[in-house]
């Protein structure tokens, strides 16, 4: 699919279908057709393949070429499926457009056009749009970083409440959760690292020319966002480390539970264990062995021991 956007009226519209492709300041490939890949290139800018784009060396996805920038990012998003990936995504600057190359649907960009117009910066150029979208993703990023805050609340007040049978049965889903939750957080933590190379990438090219200093301040702003969400997202990392530790300690208390009921009935089996091992010995001469009485007595013995281990076991308080 191919999106192209011009600058109208201070904000991005969709380009005509008449108008030319040339005329675009932002163009938007996710998972483009070789048609869609050549009228792009038709106007000098070399499209990377998927295969580029997943190359894990800084080299690959940082680099300039005959003056244009090419700097690919990782970021979270949902495939035509639905599934939630992380996948890369390659913005290309040559100074008069921006192109990206995705194959998978991050949500800033399908927000970011509705939303421009807000600052000169946005809407002034190619430049401008690239900082712009830089921006809603690290807004993005603060976002997750928050819905993933507020699902640690939850979980955390299921975990921690004391004696409610539902909690204490959704303990091991609520491990579950906390795999899912802390593997949202490596991915953000991923995306946030990827950026703030991109960004530098990008800083460090506007020195090249002149009258960059607004744009450079622009770029020194996101990245200290960048290195505060970093330092959240650490925050919520040690966040989840606590709440699985408190898990799998509930977890524990309630299998400790469950051995010491088996151990308590075990040990108030012994006493009524050993004297009916006692009277079941095969010897001719035992006490009581002749006497009527002797069975029934033999029954209330070994119901008091049974009876008199309990009652110890409550004045221990160990039930």
């Amino acid at each position: 699919m191919l999106q192209a956007y011009r600058i109208s009226a201070g904000r991005l519209t969709r380009l005509a279908e008449d108008e030319a492709l040339a005329r675009a300041v932002w163009i938007d490939l996710c998972a483009p057709d070789p048609g869609q890949v050549a009228e792009v290139e038709a106007l000098g800018v070399a499209v990377p393949t998927r295969d580029d784009m997943e190359a894990i060396e800084l080299s690959a996805r940082l680099y300039r070429e005959a003056g244009v920038d090419y700097m690919t990012v990782v970021l979270p998003g949902m495939t035509p499926e639905g599934v939630p990936v992380l996948a890369p995504v390659t913005f290309i600057l040559d100074g008069t457009r921006l192109v990206t190359v995705r194959h998978h649907a991050p949500r800033p960009f399908e927000a970011f056009p509705a939303r421009t117009g807000r600052g000169p910066l946005e809407t002034a150029d190619a430049a401008g749009v690239f900082l712009g979208l830089a921006e809603q993703i690290i807004a993005r990023f603060a976002d997750i970083l928050e819905e993933i805050g507020s699902a640690l609340d939850a979980l955390s007040a299921r975990v921690f409440t004391d004696g409610h049978a539902a909690a204490r049965g959704s303990l091991r889903g609520a491990l579950t959760t906390i795999g899912r939750v802390g593997d949202r957080v490596g991915r953000v933590r991923l995306g946030l690292l990827t950026m703030e190379r991109a960004l530098s990438f990008y800083g460090q090219t506007l020195h090249e020319g002149a009258g960059d200093a607004p744009r450079a301040s622009v770029v020194a702003a996101l990245q200290r966002d960048i290195a505060a969400l970093a330092e959240h997202a650490d925050f919520v990392y040690a966040r989840i480390g606590l709440v699985d530790d408190a898990t799998l300690g509930m977890i524990g208390l309630e299998q400790n539970a469950a051995l010491r009921i088996f151990s308590v009935v075990a040990v108030l089996f012994m006493p009524p264990t050993l004297v009916a091992s006692v009277y079941g010995m095969n010897f001719a001469a035992m006490p009581e062995l002749g006497q009527p009485w002797g069975y029934p007595v033999a029954l209330a013995l070994m119901l008091a021991s049974a009876a008199l281990t309990y009652l110890i076991f409550k004045w221990k308080k160990w039930l």
